[in-house]
Formats: C-alpha cells, sequence, structure tokens
C-alpha cells in the first residue's frame, strides 16, 4: 500500500501540465504548473499565488455563503462576488415595501450595510496533503463497506486531531483522484456579512433564463458584501461592535481591460464535476437522471413562474427558489444536448476498451483493476432503478410539495420558511405533482397515501385529496403552525410525509448497500488510468476546494459559418430590450441616458465601447460562480459567472475548441457602481491600477 501511494503522488506532480483543461491544486503548481503559465504570460510566481510562509493571494479568496467563491477587493474586507451569488442573501432582505431584487441596493456609510443573518464566508488557512494518514494502515485486499468503514474512521481520528491543534478552525478532509488521494484543509470562519451594493436585478439577472448559459451574455453579474470580525479581527456572530475584517491581502483592480489572447486565471472553488465518468454512468444521466429532473423541475417551474410574473409579493418570495430550480434543470437540457452531441459516450467507451486491453495485459487479478469496469457496469445496473424512485420523490414531493418540507423542518426554522411560503401557490403544484407521480412512477414505488387515501378516499382523485389536505393542515401559515408546536407529527402533511419516505428509505437503503460497491469500481478505475498513463499531467475532479485553472481570452465557433467575438458591450443590452418580458429584458432609464450620452468614464474600451462581458477557456464549473478573473499579474479584470451552452457536457468531458467560462468584465462592474449608482465611497477603497500585463505568447 505505502508504495502505491508514493507511485500515485509521484504521477500527480511529476509533469508539466497542458493549459485551459484542469483544475490544479495549489500546492502543486511550483512541480506542474508555473513552467508553463510563464510561457503564456503569467508575471508570478507559484509562491505569489499560495504560499504556506506568507500572505498569497490566496488569502484574497473566500467560499461566499453554500455554494459559491468571492474575492476580497480592499483592506477593508469588501467583498465581490456574484449577483447570483448574492441573489438568496437579496431576496432575504427584500420585502414589498424594500424591493432590492427590483431596485437594488446601496449602502451609502458602513452603518447602513445590512446583515445577513446564515450567511458566511470561509477563508483557506491551510492545505496538507494527508493520504498517508488516511490510507496508511488500509490493506489493499479491503473493499467495500470494510474499507469505508476504515477510511471514515481514520478521517474521524485526524479531523479531531488537526482541531485540536488548529483551535478556532473548521478541519474539512476531502478525498481526490475518486478516494485514492486525500487532503485536510483548515479554514477559518466569519459569520457576520453584509449587504453593501447590489445593483437592480435589471442589471444584475439581465437576460434570466433565456440568456442562462448562453452567449453572447450582456448580465452584470455582480453583487458586493463585507465581512466583519471583532476587534481583534477574528470571526464573531453579528455584533453592532463589530468592525469591518482587516484583510491582509486583497487583489489589485485592472483598468486594462482585456484582448484576444491575453492570459487569464482564476482561483475559486469548483463544486462537482465527473471527468472519469464511465458509459456505464451516462446511459443513467441521459436515460434517467437527467430527464426526470428536466420534466419535474418544468412542470413546478411552469406554475411558479405564471404565479411571480402576477403578484409582486409572490416574485420576491419565491424568486431565490425558482432561480436555483431552473439553474440546474437548464444545465441538465444543457448537459444532455451537449453529450449528445459531442459523442462523448463513445469516446468514454474507446478509453475504456484501451484500459480493459491494458489491465489485462499488465496488471495482476489480486489488484482489481482487471475488473472495475465489469464491476462498475454490473452495479450501475442494480442501482439504477432504486436512484430513479428515489430522485422522482425528492424532485416531486420532498423538493417539490413545500408543506412537505414544513413538517420536518425544527422550530427555529418556521419563520424562515413562511416567509417565502404561498400555501395557495403551492396546493398548485401539489395538484401536478401528484399527478406526475401517478403517471410515471412505477405501482409498486407508489408512496401509500395514493393507494389508502386516495384511492380509497377520494375515488383516485387527487386533487380532491389535495385540497383537503390543505384545507385541513395546519402547517399553511407561520400561526397555525407556531400554535400546534409538538403535534406538528400529527398533521396530515406530515403523515403524507412518513407515506413518502417510507419508499424513499427502502429505496435509499439498498442504494446505501451498492453504493460501496461502486465506490471500489469508481476509485480502482481512476487508480488504473493514472497507472496506465504515468506521462500524462492528471487533475482530480471537482469537490468544492480551492483551485486554479489557467489559459487564454478567446472567442469560439460554434457552428459552421458561426463564429463569437470574445466580448460584449452596452450596445447589447440596449438591442435586447423587450418590454414584453419585463422580468428577464428591462433595461433602467438611467442606463440609457448614459448610453445616449456615451457617458463612460475611464471604463470605455478603446473603440469608445462600454464592455460589458468576455470570455476565456479556463476550466471552471458550478461553484466558480464569482471566481475573480486574474490577469498576468493577479490583477482583477472580471468575474467569472457562466459556462457556456455548446459545451455544457464540460463536467463530464472537456472540450477544447468550445468550452468557454463567461466572465463580466470588471470595467463593467466599476462603471455600474461609479456612474450608474454614484457609489464615490465604495470606489474609494479599492485599488485600482493600471498598466498592461504581459500579452500571451499564444
Amino acid at each position: 500500500m505505502k508504495k502505491f501511494l508514493m507511485t500515485l503522488a509521484a504521477v500527480a506532480i511529476s509533469l508539466t501540465a497542458m493549459a485551459d483543461e484542469g483544475m490544479w491544486l495549489l500546492p502543486y503548481l511550483q512541480k506542474m504548473n508555473i513552467k508553463d503559465m510563464k510561457a503564456k504570460g503569467c508575471r508570478l510566481s507559484a509562491e505569489d499565488i499560495y504560499s504556506i510562509n506568507q500572505s498569497s493571494l490566496k488569502d484574497a479568496i473566500v467560499i461566499f455563503g453554500g455554494g459559491c467563491t468571492g474575492e476580497i477587493v480592499s483592506d477593508k474586507g469588501l467583498i465581490f462576488t456574484n449577483h447570483h451569488c448574492g441573489y438568496g442573501s437579496i431576496q432575504q432582505l427584500s420585502s414589498v415595501e424594500h424591493d432590492y431584487l427590483k431596485y437594488g441596493f446601496w449602502a451609502s456609510s458602513h452603518e447602513e450595510e445590512l446583515p445577513v443573518p446564515g450567511l458566511a464566508v470561509r477563508f483557506v488557512r491551510s492545505i496538507e496533503d494527508v493520504t498517508a494518514q488516511v490510507l496508511g494502515n488500509v490493506p489493499s485486499t479491503a473493499v467495500g463497506a470494510e474499507r469505508e468503514e476504515m477510511v471514515a474512521a481514520n478521517v474521524k481520528g485526524l479531523s479531531e486531531e488537526m482541531k485540536a491543534k488548529n483551535e478556532g478552525m473548521t478541519i474539512q478532509i476531502v478525498p481526490f483522484f475518486g478516494g485514492n488521494q486525500y487532503f485536510a484543509f483548515a479554514y477559518e470562519v466569519y459569520n457576520d456579512v453584509r449587504l453593501v451594493g447590489t445593483p437592480p436585478s435589471s442589471i444584475g439577472k439581465f437576460g434570466g433564463d433565456t440568456d442562462n448559459w448562453m452567449w453572447p451574455r450582456h448580465t452584470g453579474d455582480f453583487s458586493i458584501f463585507r465581512v466583519y470580525a471583532d476587534k481583534d479581527n477574528k470571526p464573531a456572530a453579528y455584533s453592532k461592535e463589530n468592525v469591518p475584517y482587516k484583510a491582509p491581502r486583497h487583489l489589485e483592480i485592472s483598468l486594462d481591460g482585456v484582448e484576444e489572447g491575453d492570459f487569464a486565471m482564476i482561483m475559486g472553488f469548483p463544486g462537482s464535476t465527473t471527468r472519469y465518468m464511465t458509459s456505464y454512468e451516462i446511459d443513467h444521466m441521459l436515460q434517467v437522471d437527467n430527464p426526470q429532473r428536466i420534466f419535474i423541475r418544468g412542470e413546478r417551474q411552469a406554475i411558479l413562474w405564471e404565479a411571480m410574473e402576477a403578484s409582486d409579493e409572490i416574485r420576491i418570495k419565491y424568486a431565490s427558489k425558482y432561480a436555483g430550480s431552473s439553474n440546474y434543470w437548464k444545465n441538465s437540457i444543457g448537459m444532455s444536448r451537449g453529450i449528445e452531441k459531442l459523442g462523448v459516450k463513445a469516446r468514454k467507451q474507446a478509453e475504456e476498451a484501451a484500459f480493459q486491453k491494458w489491465a489485462d495485459e499488465n496488471t495482476l487479478p489480486e489488484e482489481g483493476f482487471q475488473t472495475a469496469l465489469p464491476q462498475m457496469k454490473d452495479v450501475m445496473a442494480k442501482i439504477a432503478p432504486h436512484a430513479a424512485a428515489r430522485q422522482y420523490l425528492s424532485e416531486a414531493f420532498l423538493r417539490g410539495v413545500e408543506i412537505v418540507m414544513a413538517s420536518r423542518l425544527p422550530e427555529a426554522r418556521l419563520a424562515d420558511f413562511y416567509k417565502d411560503y404561498d400555501a395557495e401557490l403551492d396546493r398548485k403544484v401539489a395538484k401536478r405533482m401528484f399527478k406526475i407521480v401517478r403517471e410515471n412512477m412505477k405501482p409498486e414505488d407508489l408512496p401509500s397515501v395514493y393507494t389508502e387515501v386516495i384511492d380509497k378516499l377520494y375515488g383516485g382523485c387527487s386533487d380532491d385529496y389535495v385540497d383537503w389536505l390543505y384545507d385541513n393542515s395546519m402547517l399553511t401559515s407561520l400561526e397555525k403552525a407556531q400554535m400546534i408546536g409538538e403535534n406538528r407529527k400529527d398533521d396530515p402533511a406530515a403523515r403524507l410525509l412518513s407515506s413518502v419516505m417510507e419508499v424513499y428509505m427502502r429505496h435509499n437503503k439498498a442504494y446505501a448497500e451498492l453504493n460501496p460497491l461502486y465506490a471500489d469500481a469508481h476509485r480502482l478505475y481512476v487508480a488504473g488510468l493514472m497507472r496506465m498513463q504515468p506521462e500524462k499531467a492528471w487533475y482530480s475532479d471537482a469537490n468544492f476546494t480551492i483551485r486554479l485553472t489557467y489559459g487564454n481570452v478567446l472567442p469560439y465557433s460554434p457552428a459552421d459559418a458561426i463564429t463569437y467575438n470574445y466580448y460584449t458591450t452596452l450596445d447589447g443590452v440596449i438591442a435586447k430590450e423587450d418590454k414584453s418580458n419585463p422580468l428577464e429584458f428591462t433595461v433602467e432609464d438611467k442606463l440609457k441616458e448614459l448610453y445616449a450620452k456615451k457617458d463612460y468614464g475611464r471604463y470605455a474600451m478603446k473603440n469608445g465601447k462600454l464592455p460589458v462581458g468576455f470570455l476565456c477557456n479556463l476550466d471552471i464549473t458550478g461553484g466558480n460562480s464569482g471566481s475573480p478573473v486574474l490577469d498576468g499579474k493577479g490583477r482583477l479584470i472580471g468575474l467569472a459567472f457562466d459556462g457556456n451552452w455548446e459545451a455544457m457536457s464540460g463536467d463530464v468531458a472537456f472540450e477544447p475548441e468550445l468550452q468557454r467560462c463567461i466572465a463580466v468584465d470588471i470595467r463593467y462592474v466599476l462603471f455600474v457602481v461609479d456612474k450608474f449608482a454614484g457609489c464615490d465611497h465604495i470606489m474609494s477603497e479599492l485599488s485600482i491600477v493600471q498598466g498592461k500585463a504581459r500579452k500571451s505568447k499564444k
């Protein structure tokens, strides 16, 4: 086992990496990436980017909330991130009287900045390879549940040991390369984060669902927050006595702009990729997982959208819920389209055939490589029906029908839940969900509420049952829910939940029993690929840990005879205005006035136009939203916020000719803060510089 671990580490760090594809670990930049990065225009050393002994760029990058990236842009703890990353917080603070989603918000002083309950940012304070401590005593013969239990025990013991040595830190020990390698991350968590500024949704969410994942893009996708600390600059719960965080490192902001071919890089927290996915897993994604998600969410979203268009109150309540659901819904549509159109499955099958040939000819049976793919095929066939049933119940009932969620919420969360809940809208959704579950799930997988209640008492009419449910449940309002208190478990909605969970947990148990076999097959396949191609520079799948990706500012050609420019301008915003679609394509009068006067200040390009967005071929995914796009000197030039439609299969297989990161140009961000909002006090905090970084040689 020790010999294998040493071999794995050598494979991972011995070679120079290629640019564009790759989500690279910061501790390996010196050995794997920096030479190539410098050849392409980077002016920094690996130590400038990541250092364990001194302040580095890494210290200006934070996990923002539960699933995004942010960056510190002033020595007073100011944070830039995406508008869609701050969207839930902005919605949380909004009301019909204070509609920050629609009209935006700009604090004119620290005192006016709005605390966001529950919002936190996390700084990475240290990264350590702990593979030997986690796997050193696990024999190579250990498989399945036995191996999982040994690894879990080692992770738990090591976590406790590291917490004792790193007082006040949160420790996460995370698997890489399918569980062949482990890193420990120490985070310092700051829980007092306040909203400083956000543009109206007509800027920050311009284009809405129609433009989501698309290029050309004209979205000013940014928002501004600030992290606060106690008088000793340490994390503290919200208090009026807290002060802005004294940042040891913040990003400089460049006004130089971008040109085609320029070097660019991103540091951030990519959430999840599956680049080592097999063809058997692709079959499940295309035939079961994505189609179910697309259909169920599409049905629910249509009902929500109609209600949101008709009422400002409903729009505010459901804006964040709708956006979160719709984003992954459209991602799934694009993912399936891309995988099928770009022949990803066939490429995976060719890789698997080469792997099997290598394993049969070059490895011993007891090593497990020869049986890794056959085991994956077998376990995926067994998992599929359980995963399908579990997903359907989750999407339709556990996520889709909110009254079901309310029945299992702790008392402390009820007020937050009901602030953004409308019982009549939920009733309408529930009627549709009950019907599609009956129409699409196997009879043996239907919750007992269908046979024992709907069929027996309501003649099979689920609409009548739903009306009875909402008329008689005490969970349709905060006042009623608080009135029954602990008796919520006896509410009709709780009985519905029990009926759903009985089936869900039956499938979940079967799924959990099969999962260790899947994990073994995946781990051995990844390890075998690395042994088969020791000359290749390998990177691990994204797992919401800090990574660096680098490449160039580039256009692309999505189809024959079509070429997309690498940037967009305010001209495109004005051209897209659509008064028949006010939730997606409204242009603010102030923005039109500035456009008419061409009053762009120092933020215009050389051609006199105002930049809005740009493209680069950097390898990002969900979680990278809000990540800083940096030039060769490490200066902020944009905020990453999306990928492009033509390469939605990129989480499974990187597409170098098509895959692009979409970023909002930092000059557009500054233009909105300065010229549109007139926030001189924010502008005065920023370190704005000029002076061109070296162009790429590409």
